[in-house]
C-alpha cells in the first residue's frame, strides 16, 4: 500500500506546535483595515488555537493518516 499523502489544503491553514496544539491564523485581516478597530487588529494578530476534538481530526490530515 502506498504512503498516505498530507492534506495540501489543511498543510497551508494549520502548524502544530512543539506541545502539539494547533494553531492557525485568524481571518478579517486582509483588507478594509481602515474600519476596523485598533484593538479589534490586535486580537486578530494573535494565533488561535484549535479545540482538542478539531485538533484531532486535522493531525490526521496533516500526518496523512
Amino acid at each position: 500500500m502506498p504512503k498516505m499523502k498530507t492534506h495540501r489544503g489543511a498543510a497551508k491553514r494549520f502548524r502544530t506546535t512543539g506541545s502539539g496544539k494547533v494553531r492557525f491564523k485568524r481571518a478579517f485581516l486582509r483588507h478594509n483595515l481602515s474600519q476596523k478597530q485598533t484593538s479589534t487588529k490586535r486580537v486578530l494578530r494573535k494565533p488561535g488555537y484549535l479545540s482538542p476534538a478539531d485538533a484531532k481530526h486535522v493531525r490526521a490530515l496533516l500526518n496523512g493518516e
